[in-house]
């Protein structure tokens, strides 16, 4: 099961993407505000990070900036999830990591294609880089074997 954290620091949006996902077959984890997110990310590594841009203590920015600066998490997909809609907080999103932008308000199926979405390509690239590996290693034991 996909290990989801959602941090979100309005209780109600945070219960109701929470009961999205969870009737959806995703574990999901929750945080109230960017810096105990960023806590349980390092902590936890979950499978995506679904992230209000607006908080207290930690704003949005300041969670992808610090979890792709750590290299237990700076490869989860990230999707923002926010009120901000003008093109250059959308840009500067994309700047510093993000994966995904979704704007509020939204329809459950919109934030569920955006997690299927993100999660699909990250394990296409999971799956990619283990090919890579397993092909550089035939190549190594060849060169090993190779008698010159």
């Amino acid at each position: 099961m996909k290990k989801i954290l959602v941090i979100e620091d309005n209780d109600e949006v945070r219960d109701n993407i929470a009961e999205i996902l969870e009737l959806s077959n995703y574990c999901v984890i929750t945080a109230e505000n960017g810096k105990l997110g960023t806590e349980i990310a390092i902590e936890q590594v979950p499978d995506l990070i679904i992230c209000d841009i607006m908080m207290p203590v930690l704003d949005g920015y300041g969670v992808v900036y610090l979890l792709n600066q750590h290299p237990k998490t700076n490869s989860i997909p990230f999707i923002f999830l926010t009120a901000k809609s003008e093109k250059t907080d959308f840009r500067k999103g994309m700047e510093l990591g993000a994966d995904d932008y979704i704007t509020k308000p939204f329809e459950g199926i919109e934030l569920l294609k955006a997690v299927e979405m993100r999660l699909h390509k990250s394990e296409a690239v999971k799956q990619q880089l283990a090919r890579d590996i397993e092909g550089a290693d035939s190549f190594n034991n060849f060169l090993t074997n190779v008698k010159m």
